[in-house]
Parts: C-alpha cells; structure tokens; sequence
C-alpha cells in the first residue's frame, strides 16, 4: 500500500473516533483507532524530554495507564529505549529471558499488570522526538509489515497532533491550529518545520531542541500556525537573531 493511501486511512480512522467522541481529534483518538485497526488490547502516550520531565498525555485502558506509568517512574522499557535511540522497539513476548535481562524491573512489573507484548514507536519530526506511543497485547503478539506499517503511521498522525497541541496548550487561539485546517500532507508538514528548525540553529547557534522551542514560541507570540511560521522561514521571509525579536527580512532594492 502507498505511504499517502496509508496516512489518508488511517487519518480517517482517527476522525472516526473523533466524532464518536464528539470532540476535535486529539492525541486520545490516535490511540482509540489504533487498538480498533490493530492485533493489540490497549495503547498509551507519553510526552518526552530530555530537558524537562516526561509524563504520560492519554490511555486507552488501566493496563496501558499502568505501563506508561511504569516506564516514566522506572526509567526503563521499551518506551525509554524507543526514545532514546529513535526507532520502534517491537517486543512480541516480554517472557523472553533476553527481555527479562535488559529490563530487570520493568518486564517482571509489565507482566503483573497484564501485558505480554509491547510495541514502542517514536513520535518523530526529523530530529524532533515530542514523545512515544505504545501499544501494548495480553498474549504473544507479532505485528506483520502490514500492521507495523499501519502503526507507524498512527505513531505520525500523533506527533503531527501533539506537536500543535502544545502550541495551543500555551494559549495560541484554536482557530489557528489544527481545528480548521483539517488534515495536511504530514510529510510536508514534517519536512518543512524540520527544515526550519535547522535553519534556526544555524541563525541562533542552539542545538535543535532549543530551536524547536524558539520556532513554537514564535508561533505561539504571533498566533500563527507552527507550520505556516516555518514556511516563513523556509523561504526566507522570517530571519531569528539571538539578540533581537524575529523580524521579517528585507528585500533587496
């Protein structure tokens, strides 16, 4: 299956729930579908730094509730790993005496609370990693290509979604973000604020995490939408100065 029919399934899956729900579609609707679309019980989500503290954002179940809880407080599982190093982490039987080694506390802990598989995915915008969905079976569990592919892209739909939540959470008007504009290319979206979250650690000389954070805030001050902000500075019309505000660039005479 191409990659855009995928994102365009899987985001109407997401709205499905939304509507069930009978709210804006948000992070929680991401792991809703997922549990309906996929061999799996429950799922949960995590927001994660490595600068501030990480906390569980959503569960679908206590057991997922539990596991997200586990992980932030033990530091350890296939959440931290998944986080850590960027790349899912598909763990089809925590029985697994090779499990039982790497994570001491967290395997023995994740089986008493119900679950025998869990599956990590990133929540990734190039560099950016806002966070991680997991998803989580109560027997032995093996995702296929087709079920991994379908994950991943639940894992893309939830970045694209925090990533403008927490514009909003700061107090941007709503109209601004992801209520009106619907779903995009996430593909597009990714790439642009990537790229100009790069561009902006050339201008202010930061590392990328401050960048994003500088490229948000700006948003957030204008009340302008992150993506439409980066395509600013994509194209040049918006230069950052580590002394000064943004500010527009001028054309040349």
């Amino acid at each position: 299956m191409r990659s855009d029919s995928r994102s365009a399934r899987i985001q109407t899956l997401v709205a499905a729930q939304a509507v069930r729900r009978g709210g804006r579609v948000g992070v929680m609707d991401v792991c809703t579908a997922a549990v309906a679309a996929l061999p799996v019980g429950g799922a949960g989500l995590s927001a994660m730094s490595r600068t501030t503290a990480s906390h569980p954002l959503c569960s679908t179940d206590d057991i997922s509730e539990r596991l997200e809880e586990l992980q932030l407080t033990l530091g350890e599982g296939p959440c931290v790993d998944a986080f850590t190093h960027g790349s899912a982490v598909l763990t089809p039987d925590l029985l697994t005496s090779a499990l039982q080694d790497r994570w001491t506390v967290f395997a023995d802990a994740a089986l008493e609370a119900g679950a025998r598989a869990v599956f990590a995915l990133p929540l990734q915008m190039g560099a950016i990693s806002p966070g991680v969905l997991d998803l989580y079976a109560d027997v032995p569990t093996v995702l296929d290509a087709e079920e991994l592919a379908d994950a991943l892209a639940f894992a893309d739909l939830a970045t694209l979604l925090l990533l403008d939540a927490r514009i909003e959470e700061t107090g941007a008007p709503i109209g601004g973000a992801s209520a009106d504009r619907g779903f995009e290319d996430l593909g597009a979206y990714r790439a642009e604020i990537d790229q100009a979250t790069g561009i902006l650690t050339v201008q202010l000389g930061v590392g990328i995490d401050e960048a994003f954070v500088r490229l948000r805030a700006h948003a957030f001050m204008q009340g302008r939408r992150l993506a439409d902000v980066a395509a600013d500075v994509v194209a040049h019309r918006l230069r950052f100065s580590s002394d000064t505000e943004p500010g527009p660039v001028d054309e040349e005479p």
